[in-house]
């Protein structure tokens, strides 16, 4: 598949505008998160990633005492002609006023303790029940 499922998700002074996506109430944010993206499974699966990883940005941004004015976060993945997913990249954007090794260092963190991605990154069984 040549489409590339692109998602991104904004928060803080990097959010982009209500009508460039749909918004999602965020604990963290007064106005919440704006996800750019169609409501396809495959988009949906790579929002599930970018929006993890917003939300580790700032949460471990707070454990370590970095101010952070907005995050953006993109996924992105494709899937081969069995719909087998051929993998799934990101990219963080931070605005901070922090000197970059310590935001270089917080994106490193993130990527080894964010959740959804180390979930993928392992392989997830998913499996049918009855009812």
């Amino acid at each position: 598949m040549a489409d590339p499922f692109e998602v991104r998700v904004s928060a803080g002074s990097l959010r982009a505008d209500d009508t460039a996506g749909w918004v999602v109430p965020h604990a963290w944010t007064e106005r919440g998160i704006v996800v750019e993206a169609p409501g396809t499974g495959a988009h949906l699966l790579h929002a599930a990633v970018a929006v993890c990883v917003l939300n580790d940005v700032v949460r471990e941004a707070r454990s370590l005492d970095l101010v952070v004015h907005g995050v953006a976060v993109t996924a992105e993945g494709g899937f081969d002609e069995h719909w087998t997913s051929t993998g799934i990249s990101y990219r963080v954007a931070i605005d901070s006023a922090e000197d970059a090794a310590a935001v270089s260092a917080l994106i490193e963190r993130v990527d080894e303790v964010a959740e959804i991605p180390r979930a993928v990154r392992a392989g997830a069984d998913v499996r049918r029940v009855a009812g």
